[in-house]
């Protein structure tokens, strides 16, 4: 079997997944081509493990100071260069496509009438016993025909339904040692403005800050230690970290939860995804929420204790195995498999 992925790439958390899909595809021999959209070729980075790679324009979404900016979105996009990359696109040779939200090759195989399996924290919002906030019908039909699928499995931090699988984090705490520094906080929030953030952490001079920005560049102002993006700095310092300040995308927060670290979210305002997930963590009792940059919700979650850890799954090798079975109808014994593998399931949503 010869699968395309392809991948979502707006934001990191899609790419995250895709890695951990990617290195075990390889370690099973499985061959897989990767196809990624929606970001400037510029802004991708350590994305050694998906080999010769392509990558499309796509179709992506525009903030600005921590919201989603809807006029920027419809002036970035490109309609007539969309169409012209799903027809260009070659799917001869392709069994299937798996796909993670990336609308051109999933259009593209539906032209060509090869099956596509959709995996993606979105695909969790079409199962209506999945929370949502501020979602309707509509929303869902959006969510169904953004990047088409035959079978949609969606990802997500409790069994709400049987389409539903846990996220895959390719690591344990102790890989890293179990030692957190009590004043080290890691600050990811990419749709906010740098000096927004820095100008919201610089009245907790006993608080290290480490704060990774597409914006950023390696460098210390005091106590703010500003990052550049790096896969690999960024998990030495979740792993060690007290707690996570971020927006609420849902891989990051994943991660969170699999080192037991308290989380401080602030959700882009206007993307009904992070507002979902920001609720959904705060009824379990897992996060805490502001919505907007406030130190007074800081300075509060800070005082906080330890979060609850969670052990999601390591291992993809139940689901890459079972895309090469071809009976993707079935996913009652999928389903099964990889939640057995959560030994400490979060706790029911209120």
């Amino acid at each position: 079997m010869k699968i395309l992925y392809g991948v979502q790439g707006t934001g990191n958390g899609h790419i995250t997944r895709a890695r951990v899909m990617a290195e075990c595809f390889t370690r099973l021999g499985i061959d897989v081509d990767y196809v990624f959209s929606g970001r400037p070729d510029e802004r991708y980075f350590d994305m050694s493990v998906f080999g010769d790679y392509q990558t499309r324009r796509g179709i992506s979404f525009a903030t600005r100071h921590g919201r989603l900016n809807y006029q920027g979105t419809l002036q970035q996009l490109r309609v007539g260069r969309f169409i012209q990359d799903v027809r260009r696109f070659d799917m001869r040779g392709y069994d299937m496509v798996f796909n993670d939200f990336e609308p051109i090759t999933a259009w593209a195989a539906r032209r060509a009438k090869v099956p596509v399996v959709a995996m993606s924290h979105q695909s969790a919002f079409l199962s209506p016993q999945v929370p949502i906030f501020g979602g309707n019908f509509l929303l869902r039909s959006l969510i169904r025909w953004f990047a088409p699928a035959d079978i949609h499995l969606g990802v997500h931090w409790q069994p709400f339904a049987q389409n539903i699988v846990p996220p895959f984090i390719p690591y344990q705490p102790g890989d890293f040692g179990n030692q957190s520094i009590a004043n080290k906080v890691l600050v990811y929030l990419p749709f906010e403005d740098l000096s927004h953030i820095v100008e919201l952490l610089k009245d907790f001079p006993d608080k290290e800050f480490y704060c990774y920005h597409p914006d950023a560049k390696d460098t210390s102002l005091n106590h703010i230690h500003l990052r550049a993006p790096s896969r690999e700095g960024f998990i030495a310092d979740l792993a060690n970290a007290s707690g996570v300040v971020a927006n609420a995308g849902f891989e990051l927060s994943s991660e969170a939860l699999k080192f037991g670290k308290k989380l401080l979210l602030k959700p882009l305002q206007g993307q009904f995804e992070q507002q979902s997930n920001a609720m959904t963590l705060q009824n379990l009792g897992l996060a805490q929420v502001m919505n907007y940059l406030n130190s007074e919700a800081l300075d509060e979650w800070l005082e906080l204790p330890a979060g609850q850890q969670i052990n999601f799954p390591s291992d993809a090798t139940p689901l890459a195995l079972w895309l090469t079975k071809g009976q993707w109808s079935n996913v009652t014994e999928l389903h099964d498999t990889l939640w057995q593998a959560v030994l400490n399931k979060a706790p029911k949503a209120a």
